[in-house]
């Protein structure tokens, strides 16, 4: 049986607008994804919904599909999107109002079931991650346009594909080998070089603009990763096995459908810019749903000083000191100070000879963060240290979201498939499901010898990294390209000295996981991100760049690796 070409044109609610017609005209397809949610994507779409009870979903999608329906139709490939967020029968009917008006013989079906928000009262919204059997059911009774609220992002690719091969939920290795590579695919870019740690390498007019990617996925579950030729960026072991380990935390990667085993995957070049997946075993998935919970925390608000030359120490703590006498009377819930030393000496330029001491309150009464702070940021511009400045004034304060998991059995959800003539076909529960024991601990690579000379350099000249967030905590997924490198790292960056090269992770739980195929560690640091992105708990609320500043930090590396 020929493979089933299924490309993806979004990572995100805001991606590429053009992506969605580079992935129709740029070659062959049978399916095109496209990925529009993410934890604070559910928040900002229950925020619309609370204005429009219409609204709810991602309004890109309906323009970039304004300009491409008509061509998906004519070229037969068939979109399954999640873009439908809070409101899938919302869009779906968007969908077909502009298919009608194009005069396009378009059928659109839709997915319910995700929402919960009604049994959990208190929560702005509440939302199941379904699998991707719904998907399948509409695929299989001829839909051409599939619109998805809250499911897994692999889902997007799984669906497609039990539809296409006759999947049933008992083929676990299969099925696997799909949630692989629709997980590589559900970021977009980053599978083809986008955010990729080693990017100096190649030639930078390639990852300019780096096209999109996509699947041939096999009826045996193995699949490869490529993109249409001519486009930007490039594939290859190293673009896969980053995307791999993004917001991934132990070798069992659990979904509704099936529970992919990282810790079996192996990847080979199979020619320019083609990467071959393979060997993924399946397990049944846990008997619960993950529910994202997305709720209104109260308001926040943020003011940054800017420290100018000498004494920076000092005048930071003077500011501190008439801030905190200012607020003592209603003092916010919760205030954080973080001192950040841009600063150098004999500075050649004044932005570089300046630190920014930034104040973050937050409170469940915006009254407490808005004109409070302001005011008193506003009255010291004349009474407090030399050269006083901020970088904006602080404003009314705006609201914050918090984010968290919860679980459900999965008969708690009821799974509908919506098709274009109004049937509604119940999708069932996982028939089996099983609550996984401990793995054994995989066995490490015998240790480099003791001798040879080293040299204190940055761990990014041996090691690539990708991170992100999941909730609160952040992962780190570090990986390595050579033996020789990964019997070194397997037996150098322990939990304890990943703690000791990111002082911020100190007193937190740092977990470590090892899949010795994708020469890979990684790291779960829990709690790192508060309550969660929409928080905005930190610097870098999403853990974004957790993993590029590990990469910058020195330890001693045998020379004979660099």
């Amino acid at each position: 049986m020929t493979p089933l070409r299924i490309g993806n044109a979004s990572g995100f609610y805001g991606d590429r607008f053009d992506a969605l017609r580079e992935m129709l005209t740029g070659g062959e397809l049978d399916v095109l994804t496209g990925d529009y949610l993410a934890e604070l994507t559910m928040l900002i779409l229950g925020r619309d919904r609370l204005k429009d009870p219409g609204a709810g979903y991602a309004r890109t999608f309906l323009r970039q599909l304004e300009e491409c329906l008509g061509l998906a139709h004519e070229r037969g490939v068939r979109i399954v999107t999640n873009a439908g967020g809070l409101n899938p029968a919302g869009l779906a009917d968007r969908v077909r109002e502009l298919a009608e008006r194009l005069g396009l013989p378009v059928r659109v079906a839709h997915v319910e079931g995700d929402d919960l928000t009604a049994a959990h009262p208190g929560s702005l919204a509440a939302h199941a991650y379904l699998g991707g059997f719904g998907i399948t059911a509409c695929l299989r009774e001829g839909a051409d346009v599939v619109v998805t609220g809250r499911v897994t992002d692999a889902a997007l690719v799984t669906g497609p594909a039990a539809a296409h091969f006759g999947w049933q939920p008992g083929d676990r290795d299969r099925l696997a080998g799909a949630v692989v590579a629709g997980h590589v695919l559900e970021c977009g870019t980053q599978a083809t070089g986008g955010n990729y740690a080693f990017f100096t390498d190649h030639d930078p007019r390639r990852t300019a603009r780096p096209g999109f990617p996509l699947a041939e996925i096999h009826e045996d579950g193995t699949a490869v990763i490529t993109k249409h030729p001519g486009t930007g960026g490039f594939v290859d072991i190293g673009t896969v096995t980053a995307q791999l380990l993004y917001e991934t935390s132990g070798a069992r990667y659990a979904g509704p459908d099936v529970t992919a085993r990282l810790d079996t995957v192996r990847l080979a070049q199979d020619g320019p810019d083609r990467v071959r997946v393979e060997g993924v075993r399946g397990e049944a998935p846990p008997p619960t749903l993950k529910v994202g919970l997305n709720r209104l925390g109260g308001f926040r608000n943020e003011v940054t000083f800017v420290l100018t030359g000498l004494d920076i120490e000092a005048k930071a703590a003077l500011v501190r000191a008439q801030m905190t006498d200012a607020l003592a009377t209603s003092p916010p819930a919760d205030v954080r100070w973080d001192l950040v030393r841009t600063d150098r000496p004999d500075a050649p330029t004044e932005e570089m000879a300046s630190a920014l001491l930034r104040l973050v309150v937050r409170d469940p009464d915006q009254e407490a963060v808005g004109r409070a702070l302001s005011g008193a940021a506003v009255e010291l511009a004349l009474a407090s240290y030399p050269g006083f400045h901020v970088l904006a004034p602080p404003g009314k304060g705006t609201p914050y979201g918090v984010f968290e998991d919860v679980y459900v059995p999965h008969g708690a959800v009821d799974h509908v498939a919506v098709l274009h003539d109004g049937r509604r076909i119940p999708v069932p529960p996982a028939p089996e499901t099983v609550v996984p024991e401990d793995l054994p601990q995989p066995v490490l690579p015998e240790p480099p010898p003791p001798t040879g000379a080293t040299r204190r350099a940055p761990l990014g000249l041996v090691a690539g990294a990708r991170s992100g967030d999941k909730g609160g905590n952040a992962n780190v997924g570090v990986w390595v390209r050579t033996h020789d490198a990964w019997r070194w790292l397997a037996h150098t960056l322990t939990p304890g000295r990943f703690r000791e090269l990111l002082p911020e992770t100190a007193d937190l739980t740092v977990t470590r996981h090892v899949l010795p195929h994708l020469r890979a560690l990684n790291f779960v640091v829990e709690g790192i991100l508060g309550e969660g992105v929409a928080a905005r708990h930190r610097f870098d609320p999403q853990a974004k760049a957790l993993g590029e500043w590990l990469r910058s930090r020195h330890l001693d590396i045998p020379e004979a690796l660099l």
